[in-house]
């Protein structure tokens, strides 16, 4: 059997981690309700484990995702992830065409070229060693613009780089040593015994011109040994906890997991799942706006991990969902936040009663503006003047006043509250009778699709104009005005809203394709959910959005929300700012 003492620090560290992961997730999940447990079972024997598979090799090992947003960021996570998955897969491949046997010890893969005396030959030996010396080559590369990265962030891209602790600090650089270990250990070897290939072959053989590699040759595989080891005994303790946890997390919500009202054990598996790459540091409109870098989901996420006061992240929150959109994980950033926010509203049995139902006459589309429709007095007038012009039967259930959906309670976390909004407003919704559910704001859209259990199709007026213009009850003509469109935060990244508003415009106008489309599209600054910014720095949100926006010179700046565009509205100087459903009315 191969063996020496050298391997104990690999051995030791690698059981270890793995005993304490075990333990960890069984302990997460057995706090599982039990409907998630049997959506677990049911989901593990379905086509869903084979997309968690797909998902975790283009998201833990390619990083698909950080690729998408910054290559340089994620070719140097894919070089380190997918680089060390490679070693592993193809080491075990050598050792086990060496051996002829996949039950050899662990650490005979890993420390191959020590055990492999170099005059054996086996099959392919030549070919294995290059592709090993190619790996080790690339994930060097990958360590050479990490070293790049924690000297200037923006060698990578990033205006900002996350802050490390000690902790973080210190297993960073056992990380940053196992690979350079691997490559002098295995080039002092090939310099005494010959082996190896490019890398390490013609390394060796350099380094045995002025260095006595027989003295150095055995310590360096200790090194290499103890800096693996002694990085599985810190990992459960650091950042790096995300690499196993994240893997957990997408088989999970693939079979169906999903964050629900109160933090819990899922919650925390998303806790620990952050890699805390940073990126969303600079899609926060907090950090390029105003210029606060210690709000966004990754400081939240690491001050509730390591039980530091987080009260303040917890309110200063746009909630735009920017962060989300971005996250390499899937990370449910908004969700999170809203679990942590306290519940401080006490109700009574009185509580709302002045929502009451009003009259209206029963039709098949219900018109629901809600309280910012009210104060956007346009967007109603240009519904009204599209009902009537597509020969639709409505009735206008808020017509006599503003009946709120309960989302600003929701956005604060008091969701006892809210749900008694809910309830009230339900009850009238139901009693319309009305199979479709038309409204123009985008808050009150994703309220009453997730929160009501209505039995009506809910769309957002977006998606009804789509609809009419595509039936042909609305056949607008095609205007010469150069458009951009804002798409609310609620409506497009919250809600998967995107084709509509886009054949619309499309249809109606010279729309202007820009980065700051669908899912990149930016908080206009009004947010409900952010109850600790001023009104000056809400301003200076807008500001710069609007400035952005209007940097590419349309006509009208077009959007799909009332509190957006009486938002932007209000910087008088800027271009005229209109919803959709304005530019339509206006067209037809």
């Amino acid at each position: 059997m191969y063996y020496d003492h050298f391997v104990l620090p690999f051995t030791i560290g690698l059981n270890v981690l793995i005993i304490f992961l075990i333990v960890k997730y069984i302990r997460w999940i057995r706090t599982f309700s039990r409907q998630e447990k049997k959506l677990i079972l049911k989901g593990m024997f379905s086509v869903k484990t084979l997309k968690a598979i797909k998902e975790t090799f283009l998201e833990s090992l390619v990083h698909h995702k950080i690729f998408r947003t910054n290559p340089f960021l994620g070719y140097m996570h894919m070089c380190f992830a997918l680089g060390w998955f490679l070693l592993i897969v193809m080491g075990k491949t050598e050792s086990m065409v060496y051996h002829t046997s996949a039950l050899n010890p662990p650490y005979f893969a890993i420390f191959f070229r020590y055990f492999h005396p170099a005059n054996e030959t086996f099959p392919y030996s030549n070919v294995f060693a290059f592709i090993m010396d190619l790996i080790l080559l690339f994930i060097l590369s990958g360590l050479f613009l990490a070293l790049a990265k924690r000297i200037s962030s923006r060698i990578v891209g990033l205006k900002k780089a996350t802050r490390h602790r000690p902790l973080d600090l210190l297993i960073l650089t056992v990380l940053w040593l196992i690979f350079p270990l691997r490559f002098l250990a295995e080039s002092f070897t090939s310099g005494l015994r010959g082996g190896g290939s490019f890398l390490t072959h013609t390394a060796g053989d350099a380094f045995s011109t002025f260095l006595p590699l027989d003295a150095l040759a055995y310590p360096a595989w200790w090194a290499y040994s103890s800096a693996l080891g002694l990085f599985f005994l810190l990992l459960p303790f650091s950042r790096y906890m995300h690499i196993p946890t994240e893997i957990v997390y997408i088989f999970l919500k693939n079979w169906g997991i999903r964050q629900g009202k109160t933090f819990n054990a899922f919650s925390e598996i998303q806790v620990y799942s952050c890699s805390r790459c940073g990126i969303c540091i600079d899609r926060c409109q907090l950090n390029t706006s105003l210029g606060l870098n210690d709000t966004q989901a990754v400081y939240f996420l690491k001050k509730i991990r390591h039980g530091r006061d987080y009260s303040v992240q917890q309110e200063n929150c746009l909630m735009c969902g920017r962060c989300e959109a971005s996250c390499p994980v899937d990370l449910r950033h908004n969700a999170l936040r809203l679990s942590k926010r306290p519940d401080l509203i006490r109700i009574t049995k009185d509580t709302y009663n002045y929502v009451k139902q009003l009259p209206f006459t029963p039709a098949k589309v219900a018109y629901f503006a809600g309280c910012m429709g009210h104060l956007t007095p346009g967007v109603i007038r240009a519904m009204r003047l599209l009902f009537q012009k597509a020969g639709v039967s409505y009735t206008f259930i808020d017509e006599n006043g503003g009946v709120c959906c309960g989302r600003p309670m929701l956005l604060s976390g008091n969701q006892n509250a809210a749900s008694v909004i809910v309830e009230k407003n339900k009850a009238i919704l139901q009693a319309s009778k009305a199979e479709i559910l038309v409204t123009s704001c985008p808050i009150c859209y994703k309220t009453f699709k997730e929160e009501y259990g209505l039995q009506m199709q809910v769309m957002h007026h977006t998606e009804y104009i789509d609809y009419l213009i595509q039936q042909h009850y609305l056949i607008p003509r095609p205007s010469e005005w150069r458009t951009v469109f804002h798409n609310p935060c609620e409506l497009g990244r919250g809600s998967k809203v995107y084709a509509a508003p886009n054949r619309i415009l499309q249809a109606v106008s010279q729309k202007i394709n820009t980065p700051y489309d669908d899912e990149n599209s930016l908080c206009c600054g009004g947010s409900l959910a952010n109850t600790y910014i001023s009104g000056a720095q809400r301003h200076r949100i807008s500001t710069d959005a609007l400035r952005i926006y209007t940097s590419y010179q349309p006509d009208v700046l077009v959007t799909a929300c009332p509190l957006c565009k009486k938002t932007f509205a209000k910087k008088p100087d800027a271009i005229p700012v209109k919803d959709i459903a304005e530019i339509v009315a206006e067209t037809c």
